[in-house]
Parts: structure tokens; C-alpha cells; sequence
């Protein structure tokens, strides 16, 4: 194959190597819950994601450049990668444990795996793409280190609120920084209808979780405010929670 990818191919063996490690993990943490061993593969990928994204870059002076430009064969490998995951964490949730479909998440999974499938279908806009990736999945590992940490018996301690700080300011910063001007450029360029639309209903979806991630910081600061005797700061959002 050289560097040239069977995306179809990639997508496949992704999923399945994905499920072996997810029951590799199973083996590993027996007596951890289905969504620690789920989270610990999210990680992988989170970190995989952000490395393959980093290594497809073609142009350090310009991340994004060239626009519209057909997509090489290691950006093809860093999205056809992450569509597999998304794939498999969909279908995983339908599988978890304590039985709970969350629409957010579905919704995100969706959204992701029509976005970048579109991109790998048209062969088209990698470097958007790419840049996508990195942007949605350079806060994911302390997204899950947070969950991680309360199921090992550090929920509601400085690591904890520390993993949330960090997931909040780094997401924020990605999504609502980077987010809006890769969508402006994704837009702006002669780029698929379909990805023009995924590209803009992938920053609705990261401005309705800002929205929730400020209110559960908001909620876990006043929370160590109170126990620090500490009068709360004004605020319409301290209900927020994002457990």
C-alpha cells in the first residue's frame, strides 16, 4: 500500500483494534467499572489523536494551510483512526454498564464520525480537519483523568478540582478560541457543503459544552470556597454541575 490508505480498510481494522484493547483493559482493571476501562482507551486515543494531528501538519507557519487542499496520506491516517474510535466508543456506550444513553454525547460521537467521514470520502480539506482533531481532542485527556481519579478514590480533592481547572481552561481556550477561527477558515474556503455544515455544528456543540464546563467550574470553586470558610462569589451559576 505504501503510503496510500484503504480508508475503509483503516476504519475497520481501527474499530476492531480499538474493542481489543478496550477488553484488554476488562482483563487489566477486573475490578474497575465498564466506563473506567472505556476511559482509559478514550485516553489513548486522545493522546494517539493529538500526535498523529501534530505529525500531519505540512506547514508549521501555517497549521491550517494549504485550505481546501486534498487531504495526504498521514492526515488520512490520523482521521481515519479517530472515525474508528468514534465508531467504537458509539457503540461502546450502548454496552455500558449502568445503562445510561446520553443524547450529548451520541450527538458528538455523530457529528464527528459525519464530519471527518465526509472529509475522508471527498479527500478533501486535511488540514482543517487535522487541525479539528487537534483542537477537539488536546483537552480529552484531563477529561477523563478527572473521571478517572474519582473512581481510584480522589473525587472531591485538590488532584480532582485541579484535573477539572485544567480540562476547563485548556478546552476553553481550544475550542472557543482556535474553534471559532478554524470555522471561519473551514467556511470561508472552497470546502464540501456537508463539511462547511459538520464544521459549523461542531462549534455549537463545543459552545453548548463551554457553557456547561463554566458552570461546573463555577459550582466546584464555590464548593472549596465553603470549605475554606470563604464567602462565595456572586454569581448566577454556582447550581452548575458537571459530575
Amino acid at each position: 500500500m505504501g503510503e496510500e490508505y484503504d480508508v475503509v480498510n483503516l476504519i475497520v481494522l481501527g474499530v476492531i483494534s480499538w474493542s481489543a484493547v478496550f477488553v484488554l483493559m476488562r482483563k487489566m482493571f477486573s475490578k474497575r467499572s465498564f466506563e473506567f476501562c472505556n476511559r482509559i482507551v478514550s485516553t489513548i486515543h486522545a493522546i494517539l489523536a493529538v500526535t498523529l494531528a501534530w505529525l500531519s501538519v505540512e506547514d508549521w507557519s501555517c497549521p491550517v494551510c494549504p485550505l481546501a487542499s486534498t487531504s495526504s496520506p498521514k492526515q488520512r491516517l490520523a482521521l481515519g483512526v479517530t472515525v474508528a474510535y468514534f465508531i467504537y466508543d458509539l457503540l461502546c456506550c450502548l454496552f455500558d454498564d449502568r445503562l445510561r444513553f446520553s443524547f450529548d454525547n451520541a450527538l458528538h460521537h455523530l457529528v464527528g464520525i459525519v464530519g471527518l467521514g465526509a472529509g475522508l470520502a471527498f479527500q478533501k480539506c486535511g488540514s482543517e480537519q487535522v487541525a479539528a482533531l487537534f483542537i477537539t481532542e488536546i483537552s480529552s485527556p484531563f477529561l477523563h483523568a478527572r473521571e478517572l481519579l474519582k473512581e481510584v478514590g480522589y473525587r472531591e480533592t485538590n488532584l480532582n478540582l485541579a484535573a477539572d481547572i485544567a480540562f476547563g481552561v485548556i478546552f476553553s481556550i481550544a475550542r472557543m478560541v482556535g474553534g471559532p477561527y478554524l470555522t471561519f477558515v473551514t467556511v470561508s474556503a472552497n470546502n464540501p457543503l456537508l463539511i462547511k455544515a459538520t464544521a459549523m455544528g461542531l462549534q455549537l456543540v463545543s459552545g453548548f459544552w463551554f457553557y456547561k464546563i463554566v458552570k461546573m467550574i463555577r459550582y466546584k470553586l464555590t464548593k472549596t470556597r465553603k470549605k475554606l470558610g470563604l464567602p462565595p462569589p456572586p454569581t448566577s451559576l454556582q447550581t452548575g454541575k458537571l459530575e
